[in-house]
């Protein structure tokens, strides 16, 4: 069994102990998903996040019951976007390992450069300057790029740089992205498990190719969009869980990502 398999046989075997015997070692537990709601920030082509409460009240019977429906594009809030996406054959949102998904974490933190430019691409330059202070990026991390545009979530003006709805609104977009050079170099020289973002795509806001979408989809590296939180973890030393909505044949999906500080 190789060590990074191991590894993560070891973090599923502890939470699920501390389950069984309602106990677990110290330890913090940081949310990196946005609720869903009607505040929800969906692409400007896509229709927004759905409740319709179907129940809520007392029945005849004297007891409470509440049951809502919802309606939601893949592609919105917290989720993944599976390989299936930008790459026809690879891997949709219910094929994609648990391996990949349940991994040690690091953040490559680009929020100064981000802050100058609502247009930043992280560059290979930015990876390999965080190598220089803490080590090679390992094989099978999954990699969280904080720009920093998490804190304007759920401003659409902000967050997008519109708050324009439809097709036009797509050239309005402004928000920081990976450098399709930064992700061909992660594909040809690093073995990375998943990558993600507190930005609306992995592509910049600009992106008219999805260039970086497509050159990691085809390598079956999915993509985690609209993480939350990301200011709150160290560069590493954390353990990622992100478990995605099992869609057959879809896309992509909702996605309730947690970080685990060792």
């Amino acid at each position: 069994m190789s060590l990074m398999r191991k590894r993560k046989s070891l973090l599923i075997g502890f939470l699920f102990a501390g389950l069984a015997f309602g106990q677990t070692a110290p330890r913090k537990i940081v949310d990196l998903t946005h609720s869903f709601s009607d505040q929800t920030i969906y692409w400007p082509t896509a229709e927004g996040f759905r409740l319709k409460v179907d129940a809520a009240g007392m029945t005849d019977k004297g007891y409470y019951y509440a049951a809502n429906s919802f309606c939601a594009a893949e592609h919105g809030g917290t989720h993944i976007d599976a390989p299936l996406h930008f790459a026809q054959g690879m891997p949709s949102v219910d094929q994609i390992s648990l391996e990949r998904l349940v991994a040690p974490g690091i953040v490559v933190d680009v929020g100064q450069k981000a802050a100058r430019d609502a247009d930043y691409l992280v560059s290979v330059q930015d990876l390999t300057e965080w190598e220089k202070k803490n080590g090679k990026i390992a094989a099978g991390v999954i990699v969280l790029l904080r720009t920093g545009w998490g804190k304007f979530y759920p401003d659409r003006k902000k967050y997008l740089g519109t708050d324009r709805r439809g097709a036009e609104a797509v050239a309005e977009l402004h928000f920081p992205g990976l450098d399709p050079a930064a992700a061909r170099w992660l594909v040809e020289n690093r073995k990375i498990g998943a990558i993600g973002l507190d930005t609306a795509s992995i592509d910049r806001g600009q992106s008219q190719l999805f260039e970086s979408h497509r050159i990691l989809f085809k390598a079956g590296i999915p993509a985690l969009e609209n993480v939350a939180n990301l200011d709150a973890l160290p560069v590493k030393g954390f353990e990622v869980i992100a478990l995605p909505m099992k869609i057959q044949g879809g896309s992509g999906g909702p996605l309730r990502i947690i970080a685990i500080l060792r």
